[in-house]
């Protein structure tokens, strides 16, 4: 099963490397990880998404909250959070697949934010399953290259003081 953590830590060298090695150390994989500044500059939020049942992640969390810098621990649950990710993708750009990029990005709310003679660079955000969409209706046309974000995550309405 999988599960998306935040993970709110003091925003400082080697605190990264720390929570990564406590996934890799306990032979935990991580799906997805995301890591940036809050409006607190000494203050980072990582989004880690991972699998395993309910005991793994207890475990997980429980380990989390004993390193050093790791100032709070969210276990989100479906449904109770917002999630979005970002996805660049160069794409094919030819006379036969330029209409159907463009199609696609209006449909899906995406962008182009780069175009070269061959090739068409587009921008998408959403939810996991909008990105796996837009990707699959894409590969036809010919997918260059693909960049992704990976998950960034925050809970819903006021939890968390929000």
């Amino acid at each position: 099963m999988r599960h998306t953590i935040n993970v709110l830590v003091e925003n400082e060298f080697g605190v990264l490397a720390r929570v990564a090695g406590l996934f890799s150390g306990r032979g935990f994989n991580i799906d997805s990880l995301s890591v940036a500044e809050t409006q607190d500059p000494t203050v980072s939020l990582m989004t880690i998404v991972t699998r395993g049942d309910d005991q793994i992640i207890e475990q997980i969390i429980k380990q989390l909250r004993k390193l050093v810098n790791v100032l709070k621990v969210t276990d989100l649950h479906e449904g109770q959070y917002l999630d979005r990710e970002l996805v660049l993708v160069k794409v094919t750009a030819t006379a036969e697949t330029k209409p159907e990029i463009l199609r696609l990005m209006d449909i899906f709310r995406g962008k182009i934010v780069d175009v070269s003679p061959k090739t068409y660079t587009v921008e998408v955000t959403g939810g996991e399953d909008k990105i796996r969409a837009v990707l699959e209706l894409l590969r036809p046309l010919g997918i260059k290259e693909v960049v992704r974000t990976g998950k960034v995550a925050m809970p819903r309405g006021m939890q968390n003081g929000g």
